[in-house]
């Protein structure tokens, strides 16, 4: 790695971070933790964590190629990336394509139904509640973003879904649904933020419909890493 990393900034379920001798870089090391509900289920498969950084900067320099903006810089090592310093959006985005996990709980629809358009929920990022469920004006009144910092980051959503999809599609993957998570650069902008990888995707086998996902973790269905390692062939062949 030839960026050296300083002190130590943040750890969270997935991801350690650390700063660099520019304030406006940090280093982001990527555990071989799983953890699914809220934290209650834990568990460290080896291997993980170059996975995710591998298939995440894969996937942000794609977005990148097509002007969609992110805090990534580039990959360092197997488990590192160099990323852009920034404020977090207090707001995580839910971005559904086809009816699967809470949605279909919360409102008793069957799973599997394709939607007539993408569906974005919001969330409000706080571990202590379990990241509830928010309406948009939640986060206009609270504080957390503005009108038009939502509309922004709903524009920004939407073709990151549109994006993804005809590149796993032409990859004999679907793009599910997917969580992603925004920050304020130092200018002020708007970026995507944190990773897209399998831990915040659900991607299924476009013609066996096996999950190549965190639900092979979350439902105990086996061969975690073997489904993370399949999107990792298809995306860097």
């Amino acid at each position: 790695m030839d960026v050296e990393k300083k002190d130590f900034i943040y750890e969270g379920k997935a991801k350690r971070m650390f700063t660099t001798e520019n304030p406006e870089l940090i280093v982001v090391e990527y555990k071989d933790s799983f953890t699914a509900f809220n934290g209650m289920k834990k568990e460290t498969m080896e291997g993980k964590g170059e996975l995710n950084n591998k298939i995440c900067s894969k996937l942000f320099e794609y977005l990148a190629s097509k002007d969609i903006e992110s805090h990534f810089v580039r990959q360092l090592d197997n488990v590192h990336q160099l990323v852009k310093r920034v404020k977090i959006i207090p707001l995580e985005v839910i971005v559904r394509n086809i009816t699967t996990g809470s949605l279909c709980k919360r409102i008793g629809v069957k799973e599997g139904i394709v939607l007539s358009r993408p569906l974005i929920e919001f969330s409000y990022k706080d571990d202590e509640l379990g990241d509830p469920l928010i309406i948009e004006d939640y986060a206009v009144q609270f504080g957390w973003a503005t009108e038009e910092e939502i509309t922004k980051i709903k524009d920004i959503s939407f073709r990151v879904n549109k994006t993804l999809k005809e590149f796993f599609a032409k990859r004999g993957v679907t793009l599910v649904d997917f969580k992603l998570e925004f920050g304020k650069d130092s200018a002020g902008k708007i970026i995507l933020a944190d990773e897209v990888s399998p831990d915040t995707c659900r991607f299924w086998d476009s013609s066996t419909g096996d999950h190549l996902d965190k639900d092979r973790f979350r439902k105990d269905l086996g061969t975690v890493l073997d489904a993370y390692r399949e999107i990792w062939k298809r995306i860097s062949e």
